[in-house]
């Protein structure tokens, strides 16, 4: 199988079109054609489906690419190591990241690793949807408490708590345990839930009525601030708030720890720049403690 071949299939693959991977690749868009017909006439199968202005990845088409896409980043890298670049990260790294920890300060640890590692090509995306490493074209995702999957293999780099937290201007008789508070959730969290605080070594239960479901913590945070509400939220993200008076602590949500992980596929070879990411994100957050964040949300 001719390997220039495969590798612009990858690419015309990977960024949904032959227009779009010309621009990313460099290379003419008929060159990036000719190959893959080529690769087409040589398999004696279709590799994508081209209608309109749409270009779809044919069942044969998408088990290519994912038999052969990890193979590929691997010969690339094995090039560096005998072009002398052996240890040195180098090449394209892709992460995903939830808005709210990119909002809090992966900006600035994003920027220190540009900055150690200048032959890196650094993105970082920001959505609180599910994505997949392999589908999504992500290198690394950072997640909090992921399902268990064998498909990723990575690291616990922070640990927290959920707090719950309200504005100043919440009436305080919202905080007695007789009282229902108004509640906003994540879309998936069950509606009208019974909160279990603990403070001071004493425990408590609060009803809740969800007065408003949304998507993202983001957004929730943009909200408990504007008063309309309780949220539970990770003490990291809430910290430098609470310490400025914008929001009161109520106290923590017993039994629900938090995990934040750097994921990545366990079927490729971790190259020496996931690897980078992953050193200075344990080394960001010593001990994995939720004040590193704190810190680093302030400024600090």
């Amino acid at each position: 199988m001719d390997l220039l071949a495969l590798a612009d299939f990858n690419d015309v693959a990977r960024h949904g079109g032959f227009g779009r991977a010309a621009r990313a690749t460099g290379r003419p868009k008929a060159t990036l054609s000719r190959r893959v017909r080529q690769l087409e006439d040589a398999l004696g199968v279709r590799l994508f489906e081209r209608g309109g202005h749409t270009l779809r990845l044919t069942p044969e088409g998408r088990e290519l690419q994912e038999r052969t896409q990890s193979l590929l980043e691997h010969i690339d890298e094995v090039g560096e190591v005998l072009r002398g670049g052996i240890g040195t990260p180098r090449g394209r790294l892709r992460i995903s990241a939830p808005v709210l920890f990119g909002q809090r300060g992966l900006g600035r640890i994003a920027a220190d690793y540009a900055l150690a590692y200048p032959q890196v090509q650094l993105e970082v995306v920001t959505e609180d949807r599910f994505v997949d490493p392999v589908d999504d074209d992500f290198d690394l995702v950072i997640r909090a408490n992921p399902d268990p999957s064998t498909d990723l293999a990575g690291r616990c780099f922070l640990r927290d708590v959920m707090v719950v937290v309200a504005a100043p201007s919440l009436p305080r008789s919202a905080g007695r345990s007789d009282a229902v508070v108004p509640a906003i959730t994540l879309s998936r969290t069950p509606s009208d839930a019974t909160w279990q605080l603990s403070r001071a070594r004493s425990v408590r239960r609060i009803a809740t009525s969800t007065v408003l479901r949304l998507s993202s913590m983001a957004m929730i945070h943009d909200a408990v601030i504007a008063g309309v509400g309780a949220a539970a939220m990770p003490r990291s993200l809430v910290q430098p708030d609470i310490d400025a008076g914008r929001l009161l602590d109520w106290g923590v949500l017993a039994d629900h720890p938090v995990e934040v992980w750097a994921l990545y596929p366990s079927h490729r070879h971790l190259s020496a720049r996931v690897a980078a990411f992953v050193k200075l994100l344990l080394d960001r957050f010593e001990n994995a403690s939720p004040g590193a964040f704190a810190r680093l949300s302030s400024g600090k």
